[in-house]
């Protein structure tokens, strides 16, 4: 009994002394800590880790637009297969319009009915299946992003969102290969497909272009971080030095209004106070006129104003017929005297271009050729 009373105590304070005792932790750096090692994937989630299965069954339900019945009716077959293997059950409801998905008794991953949810959502939303199946997958996430309510003008909805898809698609295709995200855009939303770090930065860019910030800018960042990733040295350190800084061009100036009011200089006496009509009457002496008088002077005033009315009338009528001022004539200047003119030259010319009919020879030439007959003739003899 003794040895064993000894022995306990013993034993108790070895016990408390390899608790007390913590490892000494390795000299490690913390971006070593922090860093994924290359080639490293999650083990898959499988029926040994959960032999006993669910609980109860959980279902989800959503609706689809009248459009997407006639594909949704074609690929049914292939969605229910896909999900069969994970033991979920997935029923369409055309007359409703809506499809379901719940566990099974069999069903083993506590996950999988998320995923099936999210793979109803997509095909809700356009995606093809193709594109959607591999939402079961466990790198591969997605994200629903609601644009409707974020821009009030349905025309600048409209272009903001052409915007983002770009000429041809080509700005939605450059997003995809630097996300590796698939993107679908599609009525008041945008679908994404990929994993999680590249939804999250198509989400900042989808938001961005809504609020008027075109997507090139974002596009520009994404290759620069991409470019900066590939080099081990900068991972632990802050790029914001590489990442560009855009500026907003478009400021809304504050309208100014066309009529400035010059403020006053501050005085501490009141204006002065405007004059009654009684005070004018009293100041001109009208106040003491007889009303027969006021009267008489009223329709003198009037009288006056007609006359003048009358007067500018006759002068804009007399206006007609005043005549306008002609020009003055601009004499000619006369001929000048210096170049002396040969008028029997003149007239010899004259004489010359009567006697000679156009085309005829001169006497001297008619002689010439007179001569050479003569000689052809004395030849032929």
């Amino acid at each position: 009994m003794a040895s064993s009373s000894l022995k306990g105590p013993a034993t108790a304070a070895g016990k408390s002394e390899s608790r007390t005792q913590k490892p000494k932790p390795e000299n490690r750096d913390e971006s070593e800590l922090l860093t994924v090692p290359e080639g490293w994937k999650e083990p898959a989630f499988s029926k040994e880790d959960n032999p006993r299965g669910l609980l109860e069954e959980s279902s989800f339900a959503t609706l689809f637009p009248k459009y997407r019945e006639a594909y949704l009716k074609e690929c049914w077959p292939l969605v229910q297969k896909a999900l069969n293997e994970h033991h979920v059950n997935a029923t369409l409801d055309l007359i409703e319009g809506s499809m379901t998905v719940c566990t099974t008794k069999k069903t083993f991953d506590p996950y999988i009915i998320i995923r099936a949810r999210d793979l109803i959502k997509l095909l809700a939303r356009s995606v093809s299946f193709e594109q959607a199946v591999r939402i079961l997958q466990d790198d591969v996430a997605c994200d629903i992003i609601k644009i409707g309510s974020l821009v009030r003008n349905k025309e600048r909805f409209v272009k903001r969102r052409q915007r983002l898809i770009g000429p041809k698609g080509s700005t939605l295709k450059a997003l995809e290969l630097l996300t590796n995200c698939y993107i679908m855009v599609q009525g008041n939303t945008v679908s994404a497909i990929g994993p999680f770090s590249g939804l999250k930065e198509v989400r900042k860019v989808v938001l961005d272009t809504m609020k008027n910030i075109h997507p090139i800018y974002n596009i520009k960042t994404l290759m620069i971080k991409r470019e900066l990733a590939k080099d081990s040295e900068l991972r632990s350190q802050s790029w914001e030095r590489f990442l560009p800084q855009f500026k907003h061009k478009n400021v809304n100036k504050r309208k100014e209004p066309k009529k400035k009011t010059v403020k006053k200089e501050y005085t501490p006496f009141p204006p002065p106070q405007p004059e009654s009509q009684i005070d004018k009457e009293l100041a001109s002496g009208e106040y003491f006129l007889k009303a027969s008088q006021k009267k008489r002077q009223k329709m003198e005033a009037v009288k006056a104003k007609q006359a003048e009315a009358l007067t500018k009338r006759q002068e804009e009528r007399n206006k007609a017929f005043i005549p306008p001022k002609e020009k003055p004539v601009v004499k000619l200047k006369e001929a000048s005297t210096e170049t002396k003119v040969d008028v029997a030259a003149i007239k010899e010319k004259v004489k010359k271009a009567k006697n000679k009919k156009l085309g005829a020879l001169t006497a001297e030439e008619v002689k010439l050729k007179m001569e050479a007959d003569e000689k052809k003739k004395k030849k032929k003899k």
